[in-house]
């Protein structure tokens, strides 16, 4: 199994806080004989469901020497496990999760914005030193 990302425990600590129940840590994802590991399985119970989704979630710290090298990284494994999903698990939706100090040290530059509208990337920001969820963008 991969090794756990650097945020992951904050990660998952706000997810919970903000009412989500984790159902897998790492989440499988299988397709034939291919098996990868995404970081969080969560849903909620039904009757507080957010938009009735069950989530898989990917942590990503980007505290790499070259960002933009982390971000191609988490753009490809994020298409990855999305194709796959859409096979395996297609109630779920995928979210990458970021730090609160990433998204606005990192995310908010221009070039790095055009990049995720381009790509629509769901990303869940969270603030690793409260451990609790500072903004949803879908």
């Amino acid at each position: 199994m991969p090794k756990l990302d650097i945020i992951h425990n904050a990660v998952k600590n706000a997810m919970i806080k903000d009412g989500w129940i984790i159902t897998d840590d790492p989440y499988i994802i299988q397709y034939r004989r291919t098996i990868l590991y995404a970081d969080l399985g969560a849903e909620r119970p039904i009757a507080i469901e957010r938009d009735g989704q069950k989530l898989v979630v990917e942590v990503k710290s980007f505290l790499g020497t070259s960002k933009i090298q982390d971000l191609k990284e988490a753009l490809g494994q994020y298409d990855i496990y999305r194709y796959l999903l859409e096979e395996t698990a297609p109630d779920r939706k995928l979210y990458v999760a970021v730090s609160a100090i990433a998204f606005s040290s990192f995310f908010k530059q221009d070039v790095i914005q055009l990049i995720l509208n381009k790509h629509q990337l769901p990303l869940i920001i969270v603030d690793t030193e409260t451990e609790e969820i500072t903004q949803w963008i879908n």
